[in-house]
Parts: C-alpha cells; sequence; structure tokens
C-alpha cells in the first residue's frame, strides 16, 4: 500500500500572521461533532473569518487570492493548545499541503505529518521575508521542497528544517503508521503466531 511521496509541494500561499495560533483558532470546539473529518475544511479558522450572521470578515483566507492556496505562512509555535487532531484535517481538508511556521507544537506536527501536510521551520527574518512577499504577490507560486530543505519564491530561496524522521517518511511515502501496519499486516501475524 505505497503513500504519495512528498517530496516537494508547489502552490499560491497564504499568510495567517501572529505567533502561538492555537488549535481552537484553527477549528472552533463546536465543529469537532463529526463522525469523519469530511468538510472540515469550510470550518478553519471560521471564528476569525466569519461574523455570528454567517458573512465574511476580512481575514486572510477570505480574500479572493486565497482561494486555492496550498501553502499556508505563519508564525511561531503554531498548532499549540489542545491536541485535537481536527486542526490539521481541517486544513488540509481546506486545500493546505504544506505549512512554513517558526515553529510547531509537538502534538500539531504529529498529526499533520501523519496525513502527508508537510510542516517546516524558518527562521523569524526568513518567515518575515516570505510573508512580505506572499502579500505582494499572493497569485504566484511557493516552492516547499522537502528533499533540499529549502523553500523558494520569487527567485529567492531561504532554508527550513524538519526533523530527518519526518522528512523521511514524507519522502519515502511512509509518512502514515496506520498505512505501515496495514502493509505489513502478514508479517504482523506470522510474528504473533510464533508467540506463546
Amino acid at each position: 500500500m505505497a503513500l504519495e511521496k512528498i517530496k516537494c509541494i508547489e502552490a499560491t500561499a497564504v499568510c495567517v500572521a501572529g505567533d502561538d495560533i492555537d488549535t481552537d483558532r484553527i477549528i472552533p470546539a463546536r465543529f469537532l461533532k463529526s463522525i469523519t473529518f469530511d468538510g472540515l475544511g469550510e470550518f478553519a479558522f471560521y471564528d476569525e473569518r466569519k461574523n455570528p450572521d454567517g458573512t465574511d470578515k476580512p481575514h486572510p483566507l477570505n480574500a479572493p487570492e486565497a482561494k486555492g492556496a496550498g501553502v499556508l505562512v505563519s508564525g511561531m509555535n503554531f498548532g499549540c493548545g489542545s491536541s485535537r487532531e481536527h486542526a490539521p484535517q481541517a486544513l488540509w481538508r481546506r486545500g493546505i499541503r504544506a505549512i512554513v511556521a517558526g515553529s510547531f507544537a509537538e502534538i500539531f506536527f504529529g498529526n499533520a505529518t501523519t496525513i502527508g501536510l508537510a510542516c517546516v521551520c524558518a527562521t523569524r527574518e526568513n518567515l518575515d521575508a516570505l510573508a512580505r512577499w506572499v502579500e505582494k504577490n499572493p497569485r504566484e507560486k511557493v516552492r516547499v521542497d522537502l528533499e533540499n530543505l529549502r523553500v523558494s519564491f520569487g527567485g529567492n530561496n531561504i532554508e527550513v528544517s524538519m526533523p530527518d524522521s519526518t522528512r523521511r517518511a514524507l519522502l519515502d511515502g511512509r509518512w502514515d503508521p496506520i498505512a505501515d501496519l496495514l502493509e505489513n499486516a502478514d508479517k504482523i501475524s506470522a510474528l504473533a503466531a510464533k508467540l506463546p
């Protein structure tokens, strides 16, 4: 059961500025009632994007040029707060395939990368440069290169980081541990049969 090998994400980007963006901001708790994750994309950053009557507020994700963005640029400690796996699922289902931030909360990072959502870290200086460029060029593509650990935009290249084990899992298409278990079901059964 081979999974997609995630080597490079090339897409338009959107900036959701700020540090310590927590999972409750990413997906408010009242939307966690669903049995599946289907449809969660429309609720990503809902309270920041929508008024109580459902009309749009000014927000980067509501901008026409953000439609179809596949790269999210943010600040430090992205995904902090509760450990809800709905947060990366909501972003994934909104079309985000990579997040470039200063750092990530550990549980968010794990939940994101095990669904194939690449999360890379950049220095504050490089993040600021990327954010400024994206805001001036919202319809231009950003390239997140996991093989070379760099993000390219408008002729610029910045270095990014990611734990090597996670990077290898994405590059090799082994990012979903459940898929790994299913792929090795025969070996697991054979070993279990040998145990007393």
